[in-house]
């Protein structure tokens, strides 16, 4: 038997027993009434449907507006959010929160912070950002198995190219403080594709703190399109992605996936969300 598919065999085997996460990354596009026929009216059911059909666990979403938020917790019953708004570290402005499946999990811990010299600082910037961006995290205990992690979302700037990397930088030291030596899924969109430089600074495999690829790590490959942005076009724009889920820890990555579907030729949001699915190993 082929050394790849018995360890797959004796991988599932280990696995039965312990019930598989689904997480997902997620540019919902925030509510422009510009993008008409592609605005929120019209996009939020095909969103919050998308997330339901792949059974989501925790998710983050970029981009969202207060009341997308509640638009999509209305829609999915028994999940709630965590995270602030970027503009004030309350409601105003776009957030990048966590939504997470009240049955399954336990919060035990949340905050947001800033992408700046000042991370504690609501609606702080730096550097040569555009726009102010946040990073929203849960710590949740799993009900069941009683495994506890942590969940980190954010958002790059589009513009600065300084300060996305200066982003990554500050994203790996905060997640080391926060999470410590604790399992980490971190979630976003970070504008940026595989061989540039923010993501080689996450992923730098001389940096004891890096994060891995779980589209790397899959253990059945990657489905769906490669690109991430489609820009209500009628397919990715490009070949590369610039949505991820790393992790940190003991994770084990079953599938990795880019949803593409289509509802009339419409695609759900000017991002396709990103899943994986993934087991919290011992």
């Amino acid at each position: 038997m082929h050394m790849r598919i018995l360890f797959l065999i004796l991988v599932a085997g280990n696995c039965m027993a312990q019930k598989e996460l689904n997480i997902l990354t997620f540019n919902i596009r925030f509510d422009n009434p510009k993008d008409s026929p592609n605005n929120w009216t019209n996009r939020k059911d095909l969103v919050a449907s998308q997330l339901l059909f792949h059974d989501a666990d925790v998710f983050g979403v970029q981009e969202a507006l207060y009341h997308q938020l509640t638009d999509l917790k209305e829609r999915m019953p028994g999940f709630v959010f965590e995270g602030t708004g970027r503009d004030d570290g309350k409601k105003a402005g776009e957030h990048s929160s966590i939504f997470y499946n009240t049955k399954r999990f336990e919060l035990l811990g949340s905050s947001t912070f800033w992408l700046s010299l000042t991370p504690e600082v609501a609606g702080s910037k730096s550097w040569d950002a555009a726009i102010t961006r946040v990073v929203s995290w849960v710590k949740l205990k799993d009900k069941s198995s009683r495994k506890t992690f942590f969940f980190f979302n954010t958002h790059f700037d589009h513009v600065g190219k300084i300060a996305r990397r200066e982003s990554s930088a500050l994203l790996l030291k905060a997640v080391d403080s926060i999470a410590g030596k604790n399992p980490s899924i971190i979630t976003g969109d970070f504008n940026s594709f595989p061989d540039d430089e923010p993501i080689k600074i996450l992923t730098d495999k001389t940096n004891p703190t890096k994060f891995l690829d779980t589209k790397e790590l899959s253990l059945s490959g990657h489905y769906g399109p490669s690109g991430t942005f489609n820009a209500f076009g009628n397919k990715e724009t490009d070949n590369k992605p610039i949505d991820y889920i790393f992790v940190k820890g003991n994770w084990l990555v079953q599938k990795h996936a880019t949803l593409s579907q289509t509802w009339g030729g419409r695609f759900s949001s000017d991002h396709f969300p990103v899943l994986a699915k993934l087991i919290l190993n011992e």
